[in-house]
């Protein structure tokens, strides 16, 4: 049985370490290779990354589902618009 709030991302990227604006770089050009309406999930780290790529992601049309902390790192699912 699955759980719907579980949902399974289409793609996954692992930005940590990874500075702005890059990781918002490397997420968009993910995005643009993906079908809209896909999953995809980041993981950026805490301080800017994650202040910046969110809202930059936004800016551009595709939704934040989710966003979890993970001790220094967040993980945020992303729905391509």
């Amino acid at each position: 049985m699955s759980d719907e709030n579980e949902q399974k991302p289409d793609a996954a990227l692992d930005l940590s370490g990874v500075k702005c604006p890059i990781n918002f770089v490397k997420t968009k050009l993910k995005l643009e290779d993906m079908e809209t309406g896909q999953l995809l999930e980041v993981i950026v780290d805490d301080g800017e990354p994650i202040r910046s790529v969110p809202k930059s992601l936004k800016d551009e049309g595709h939704k934040i589902l989710k966003v979890d902390d993970l001790e220094g790192r967040f993980k945020l699912l992303i729905r391509k618009g």
